[in-house]
């Protein structure tokens, strides 16, 4: 049984709501969410929108670096979720032309065009590698690798808009889980189903929180539809119910059914092999990944409960078996798909050669 919840209605009329990234793993999720609310929808993303949603939404072909085509875009948009960003995997060009130039676009034109709000997806990757825990949202910011720094100039560009007047909600959501996310998981998932044990670096008795994809939804709805007076603000968003790395993910071992185990590995040949692979490109994990994963990472969200009413549905164990069941279902969607999204698998290079001693 998943934990209470206070998932917000519908709202009293129906808006418009510009995605960018719509045709991503949060943004396909988002438009469900919303759609299911009665509301309209414009999707701005640089790769096709291939869902059968399509006929129900506004969806274009148009890259957020392009100011034009964003300008475009935001034509009628009552609020803007700012999903889209080139991820860690993106080349650092990439990242920052897409994250902190692409950003600014879209804040720029949500306030030349006067919407009600711009809601900013941004990152716990803002924290770095911190120190303590849990965190909160007055920690000092530390971005660690490109994406990172990318994330924390960004939220710098949104206090400037909301200095002009824009209405800009910030959520720094924890890793999330859901239909439609494979990426780093995907790799997880592929060894729990085909019946292997799966190795964690260090002991993996550390609290590593995740964040069920439908409860950010409704984060991000509680942040478009009460007043902008409590939503103006920086809220972490992150499951309420979590264990630790090894049990949490054991349930989802357990969940396959083969009788397999979390392997704890020493931590330090471990990272420095991995630095080594991905230096020469043999490996999918990049350091924020590898280098927090062994480390305590979780963050409080009691400011987004007590300020927004944010409840969140899922633990990290039932928030994983979901993905994880909706991975088994559409295995057929992806066979021989990789890529650096979070909608495809990533190429496991020379963990695939790994994953025969386990």
């Amino acid at each position: 049984m998943h934990s209470e919840t206070n998932h917000p209605s519908a709202a009293e009329s129906p808006k418009t709501f510009l995605i960018t990234g719509g045709a991503g793993f949060l943004g396909i999720n988002l438009i469900r969410y919303l759609l299911a609310r009665g509301h309209r929808i414009v999707s701005l993303d640089i790769a096709d929108f291939p869902y059968p949603e399509r006929p129900q939404i506004t969806a274009i072909r148009g890259d957020i670096r392009d100011p034009i085509q964003v300008d475009q875009a935001m034509a009628g948009v009552d609020l803007v979720v700012h999903t889209a960003a080139a991820l860690p995997l993106y080349s650092p060009k990439d990242i920052y032309t897409t994250d902190i130039d692409g950003s600014r676009n879209v804040l720029q034109a949500a306030l030349a065009h006067r919407v009600e709000r711009c809601i900013h997806i941004s990152s716990t990757a803002v924290y770095g590698i911190p120190d303590h825990h849990p965190l909160t949202e007055t920690d000092r910011m530390q971005g660690v690798g490109p994406y990172g720094e990318a994330k924390v100039q960004v939220e710098e560009l949104c206090h400037a808009y909301r200095a002009q007047g824009l209405c800009v909600p910030i959520l720094r959501p924890k890793s999330f889980v859901g239909p439609e996310r494979l990426g780093v998981f995907a790799l997880f998932y592929d060894w729990a189903k085909d019946g292997k044990n799966f190795p964690v670096l260090g002991s993996g008795h550390n609290r590593y929180q995740l964040l069920d994809v439908e409860d950010l939804c409704a984060a991000i709805y509680l942040a478009a539809t009460l007043p902008c007076s409590q939503t103006n603000d920086v809220f972490n968003i992150g499951a309420k119910i979590f264990t630790t790395l090894r049990e949490d993910y054991q349930a989802v071992l357990d969940y396959a059914g083969h009788g397999r185990h979390i392997i704890p590995l020493p931590a330090a040949p471990a990272i420095w092999t991995l630095r080594a692979l991905e230096k020469i490109h043999l490996s999918p994990l990049y350091r924020w990944v590898y280098e927090t994963v062994t480390e305590d990472s979780f963050v409080s969200i009691e400011k987004a409960e007590r300020l927004l009413g944010f409840r969140p549905r899922y633990s990290n164990q039932e928030a994983l078996i979901r993905n994880y069941q909706w991975y088994i279902d559409h295995l057929q969607d992806f066979a021989g798909q990789s890529g650096v999204s979070h909608r495809v698998p990533w190429k496991q290079g020379a963990l695939a050669v790994a994953k025969w001693f386990f």
